[in-house]
């Protein structure tokens, strides 16, 4: 499960667009099983006889509404881009997640977040679309019900990256490997595959990897070249998304390489005393 955290901005259409993979229109209906997951104080602003269907404007108007309820709320930066949107996939290879499963996700991405607090009922409004195979997108307000910024921690893709593998193992997902411990290498037989191996983790490595910066921009260029007008820009983005799952499928072989070097080495590592090996084999999870 990958997280992506998006750049702010002003108005919630353009990033609920790129959730639904279409435009934001006024006649469109979306049911819970396209939002499904959404922040706890919308049931007390929707009354039991209203209609639960919301088009995807009344959507958008809904999270623009902390704009009109408190017009002078900004960042300590004094920036009023409040519109957040955490957008995540699954590997390729995983399978369809369920609609409570999403909602799950939902939850805990959105709690990891900062963006729903247990029990805080003057909190963001935020809600989870899964409109597209794969691919959840949380989108929220960061201006709260009281008026006050939600300020994001400085570590927040550390926090989205540990609750994401967390999910994964939960749900069992495909996880998504890191590169090899320094202790493991050390303890290894210097030879060719040893040496390989950490490096290609390092090239597939999600987080700080130049594969996966690179995928980043080609993605971030693809989002951008949609919205803008005419044909043959949404030709270019489509070929940019899939330039983009291309270099996805390329970390995953790296890295599932890097795993086939390591296992292929550890025969040669010396082995160790009885005594040692039963306490070795105890920490392993």
């Amino acid at each position: 499960m990958i997280p992506r955290l998006h750049e702010r901005t002003r108005l919630p259409h353009d990033p609920l667009a790129e959730a639904l993979g279409r435009p934001v229109l006024p006649d469109e209906g979306l049911t819970e099983h396209t939002v499904v997951a959404h922040w706890p104080g919308l049931d007390y602003y929707t009354p039991e006889d209203e209609e639960k269907i919301w088009t995807s404007v009344q959507w958008a108007e809904h999270l623009e509404d902390s704009y009109r309820e408190h017009p002078f709320a900004a960042s300590p930066q004094d920036d009023r881009r409040a519109i957040y949107h955490l957008a995540v996939r699954l590997h390729p290879d995983d399978r369809e997640l369920t609609g409570p499963e999403w909602a799950e996700v939902a939850y805990r991405l959105a709690r990891a977040a900062g963006i729903e607090v247990p029990g805080d009922e003057d909190g963001c409004r935020w809600i989870a679309v899964q409109a597209q195979p794969g691919r959840l997108n949380l989108i929220a307000n960061l201006i709260r019900l009281d008026g006050a910024w939600n300020t994001q921690p400085t570590d927040a893709m550390r926090l989205l990256s540990v609750e994401s593998r967390r999910i994964e193992q939960d749900l069992r997902l495909t996880p998504i490997a890191t590169a090899t411990p320094p202790k493991a290498v050390a303890r290894t037989v210097p030879t060719a595959s040893t040496q390989l191996a950490p490096l290609l983790a390092q090239l597939a490595d999600e987080q700080s990897g130049p594969l996966a910066t690179v995928r980043g921009l080609v993605e971030h260029t693809a989002h951008r070249i949609a919205h803008q007008p005419g044909v043959p820009g949404a030709d270019l983005a489509h070929r940019l998304e899939l330039i983009a799952r291309r270099l996805h499928a390329v970390q995953h072989d790296l890295d599932t390489t890097a795993g086939h070097l390591s296992a292929a080495v550890r025969p040669r590592v010396a082995a160790a005393p009885p005594t040692v090996a039963r306490h070795a084999a105890a920490r392993m999870p």
